[in-house]
């Protein structure tokens, strides 16, 4: 069997969806099954992060999760990103002491 190389983040995306298709994880699994894994994953990714592990993997793993959920949603990544911003994008503040403090308006 030949493996695909893909060439872009868009293609990735589709062999990853594609991928789960495959094993019938979008069809037989539910939101709760996929979060629960998501939660998994954020799990490892934390431990690795404390631990000063390589975090590449853990980072992957949970892309490969939430595009699962956003594929069973018939949501685009792409769209998901885009909602992100636009409610970041304005956002004002800074790091402080390792939190990040929004920075209040006035009216």
């Amino acid at each position: 069997m030949t493996m695909k190389t893909a060439t872009t983040i868009e293609e990735l995306v589709e062999m990853i969806e594609q991928w789960h298709e495959d094993r019938n994880l979008i069809e037989g699994a539910t939101d709760k099954d996929q979060v629960c894994k998501l939660i998994q994953e954020v799990g490892e990714l934390s431990d690795n992060v404390c631990k000063q592990k390589d975090i590449a993997d853990d980072i992957g793993d949970i892309l490969v999760v939430l595009i699962n959920i956003a594929k069973r949603n018939g949501l685009p990544l792409k769209h998901c990103l885009e909602v992100a911003y636009a409610d970041i994008k304005d956002r004002k503040g800074r790091m402080v002491d390792g939190i990040f403090v929004k920075e209040m308006m006035c009216e």
